[in-house]
């Protein structure tokens, strides 16, 4: 698949938008269809400022966090996600979501070619006011809450796929 330049995808859009078919534009541009419908989606939503005009765009690990649990959590499709909250392509969360649970439901941060994996703070500073530790064990506990409710899911579904097995047979 190629990779397209910020002004090709402004001009698949606009080409899609005068009514060309979709078939016509991934054999003309040499991407999938899933990728066209996924950027025409993407402009429409957000409008052509979303298409990055230099770097990659790096994103923190609470907003990785955030969107990994709007899929894991709350079961939504990885493509609408990606579309809302404004990822260059679906795939990008998909890796985020492998790497999450590769890594023991921890969200890796990139840093330096080197990876370090994070979790909420725990500050044990004793120059902590009392209203920054108590912030401090919030963000704890809704991430440990956040965990274990995936946790509880996932072996509902586990259980479920042992019971249906064990049914077929």
């Amino acid at each position: 698949m190629a990779k397209l330049t910020r002004n090709q995808k402004i001009e698949l859009y606009n080409r899609r938008k005068r009514g060309e078919k979709v078939t016509d534009l991934c054999r003309i541009f040499g991407i999938r269809r899933s990728n066209v419908n996924y950027l025409i989606s993407l402009i429409d939503t957000h409008g052509t400022d979303i298409l990055r005009k230099d770097k990659n765009k790096k994103h923190s690990s609470e907003f990785k966090l955030q969107t990994i649990n709007r899929v894991l959590i709350n079961y939504e499709a990885v493509n609408s996600v990606a579309i809302d909250v404004g990822l260059v392509s679906p795939g990008m969360l998909c890796n985020w979501i492998r790497n999450y649970k590769e890594n023991g439901y921890n969200v890796i941060e990139k840093k330096r070619g080197k990876l370090s994996m994070t979790k909420p703070k725990n500050n044990k500073s004793s120059d902590l006011s009392t209203k920054e530790t108590v912030k401090s064990l919030e963000e704890r506990i809704q991430y440990l809450e956040a965990e274990n409710e995936y946790l509880k899911k996932l072996d509902v579904i586990v259980k479920q796929r042992v019971e249906h097995e064990k049914k077929k047979k």
